[in-house]
C-alpha cells in the first residue's frame, strides 16, 4: 500500500467502517464490517481493529482517529462530551487516547448540550467536516438518521441541537407494531409521500390518529404496502418538521446524510416551502477526521 499516513474509523452502534488515508487524506483502503458497539464486548474492540487492519496490511505505527459510539459509556473507550457551544476546530482537544490498544488510537468526543438536554456522537465530525470543506459555513444543518439531528452552526461552532426519533418511530411502526401487517411487502409510492407530508405539514395534531387508518386503509381500501410505507415516512417527517420550524423557516438546510434518507428530507422541506441540499455523509466524516489529524492530534498525549 502507498505510504498509508493515518486510518480513519466510523464505529457505529451496528456498524464498522474503516479507511486507510494518505497525506493529502485520500482514500488507499477500506473495509467495513457488521460488528458495532452493540455486538462488542470492551475487551474486543482492539482485536476487531487490528484483524481488520492486519487484512488490508497496515502496520502497527500507522495511528488510528475513530469517531462515534466507540467513545460511548459502553464502548471500547468513554470520550467525554465537549458542551455545547462547542468549536469545531477544538475537537481533536478532547480526543481520548485508549490505553492498551496495539497502536495509537485517539476516540473523537461527542457533544453535550445541557439545556434542554441533548447529546450526539459521531455527528460532530461530520459537521467538522462540513467546515472542512466549507470554511465559511453558518447556518444549519440536518443530519437524517435513526435519532435525527437538527444543529444551528455559527462562527465554527455547534451553538445549540435538537433531536427527532423520527426514524426510529419509522422503524418501530414498520416493523413492528400492528402497521408492519400493511407494509410486508415493501416499496414507495411518491404521490402517497408527498400527500401525507402535507397532511403532517397543515395539520400536525391529526398525525397519531392518521397513523392507524394506514392499517385501515389496507384492509377497507386495499391500499398497497408502497402507499403504506410511504405515507407512514410522510406523516413523520412532515410531523418532526413542524416540531422544529426554527430550525428550517426562512433557512437553507444542508442535509448530511446518505441519499436514501436525506432525498425524504430533501422532498418535505420543499413541500414546506423551505430550501435544502444535500452533502455525502461519508465525505463529511473523512473530512472531519482529516481535519483533527491535520491539526496534529497525534503530538498530544
Amino acid at each position: 500500500m502507498a505510504d498509508p499516513h493515518f486510518v480513519a474509523v466510523d464505529w457505529g452502534t451496528t456498524s464498522f467502517r474503516l479507511w486507510v488515508m494518505d497525506e493529502d487524506a485520500n482514500i488507499l483502503a477500506t473495509t467495513s464490517g457488521p460488528y458495532g458497539m452493540s455486538r462488542l464486548k470492551p475487551n474486543e474492540y482492539d482485536h476487531a481493529l487490528e484483524d481488520s487492519l492486519r487484512k488490508l496490511n497496515v502496520a502497527r505505527d500507522i495511528p488510528v482517529i475513530i469517531s462515534g459510539m466507540a467513545g460511548a459509556a459502553q464502548g471500547w473507550c468513554e470520550a467525554p462530551y465537549l458542551s455545547a457551544p462547542t468549536q469545531l476546530d477544538d475537537l481533536g482537544a478532547g480526543a481520548v487516547k485508549v490505553a492498551g490498544a496495539s497502536r495509537d488510537v485517539r476516540i473523537l468526543p461527542g457533544v453535550k448540550q445541557s439545556s434542554p438536554a441533548n447529546v450526539m456522537r459521531g455527528e460532530e465530525t461530520q459537521i467538522a467536516g462540513l467546515l472542512r470543506e466549507q470554511p465559511d459555513f453558518d447556518g444549519i444543518a440536518c443530519l437524517p438518521g435513526t435519532h435525527t439531528k437538527w444543529v444551528r452552526i455559527n462562527n465554527r461552532a455547534i451553538n445549540a441541537f435538537e433531536t427527532c426519533m423520527t426514524g426510529e418511530q419509522f422503524a418501530f411502526f414498520s416493523a413492528t407494531s400492528v402497521l408492519s401487517h400493511s407494509m410486508a411487502d415493501g416499496g414507495w409510492d411518491e404521490n402517497a409521500f408527498e400527500t401525507a407530508v402535507r397532511l403532517a405539514i397543515n395539520d400536525p395534531l391529526s398525525v397519531p390518529r392518521r397513523l392507524f387508518a394506514i392499517r385501515a386503509e389496507m384492509l377497507v381500501a386495499q391500499q398497497s404496502s408502497a402507499q403504506a410505507r410511504a405515507t407512514l415516512s410522510g406523516l413523520l417527517i412532515g410531523q418532526e418538521l413542524m416540531s422544529v420550524p426554527h430550525y428550517w423557516q426562512g433557512q437553507h438546510v444542508t442535509l448530511i446524510g446518505a441519499a436514501a434518507l436525506c432525498d425524504p428530507y430533501f422532498k418535505a422541506l420543499g413541500l414546506a416551502g423551505g430550501a435544502a441540499s444535500i452533502v455525502d455523509v461519508t465525505a463529511m466524516t473523512l473530512a472531519g477526521i482529516a481535519a483533527v489529524h491535520q491539526q496534529g492530534l497525534h503530538a498530544n498525549a
